[in-house]
């Protein structure tokens, strides 16, 4: 039986990454890109690239990911950056690695291609955090914004936040559910020129991601937005 993939793609201002990322796609993997509020003509240039643009009004990287997944028909949903900090071409192994039984939820640990790609304030609150979550059973290094799973056990973990904390807490979920979570290197890049990191691109961003994972370990895999 033909297995369908969709690729969905949370987006803030991402049109100069959008053309590069969309064509980089593997061939079969559809793209939704979920707009949440972009002013630069994303939504635009989105579709131009044969992509399926959802619009999400409510702010939040959690936000977003959410209306891609509820939007999604296919049969494994796959998340990605819009900004072009990814190569599309990794999404296979990840997608291979749920496939063929290996894991419930495929993540990407970043390997950065540049010391300009991933700022040491950034790197420092993710490996805290990434650290405490091994302390509670999770066995991975990195939270992630490159994922795969099937999507209907993805919707059935019933992830709350709709903000930065999401992919802790789905992490935290996918733990307490006994998952199988396979973290695999990705190459790890700079953004797409034009393009700003609303978490790693300032302090203030880290700060603020930082605060919604506080919460959410708080309230251990509940707490939602």
């Amino acid at each position: 039986m033909h297995t369908t993939i969709d690729v969905v793609l949370p987006c803030l201002d991402e049109a100069a990454a959008l053309p590069a990322v969309l064509t980089g796609l593997p061939s079969g993997y559809r793209a939704i890109v979920v707009d949440n509020g972009s002013t630069d003509g994303s939504a635009v240039v989105a579709a131009e690239h044969g992509a399926r643009v959802v619009h999400e009004p409510r702010r939040g990287y959690g936000a977003a990911v959410h209306a891609g997944l509820l939007a999604s028909d296919a049969d494994v949903v796959c998340v990605l950056d819009a900004d072009g900090s990814f190569d599309p071409t990794e999404l296979p192994r990840l997608v291979a690695a749920v496939l063929d039984g290996r894991a419930d939820l495929a993540v990407g640990r970043r390997r950065p291609v540049s010391a300009d790609a991933w700022p040491w304030h950034a790197r420092t609150g993710n490996a805290l955090v990434a650290a405490l979550l091994r302390r509670r059973g999770v066995p991975v290094f990195d939270i992630s914004p490159i994922r795969v799973a099937r999507a209907t056990a993805l919707r059935g973990l019933g992830v709350t936040d709709r903000a930065f904390g999401y992919p802790l807490e789905l992490l935290l979920r996918a733990g307490a559910a006994g998952w199988r979570i396979l973290e695999l290197d990705v190459a790890y890049a700079p953004r797409a020129a034009g393009t700003r990191s609303k978490v790693s691109g300032s302090v203030r961003g880290t700060l603020r991601a930082t605060r919604d994972f506080a919460g959410v370990l708080r309230a251990g895999a509940g707490g939602g937005r």
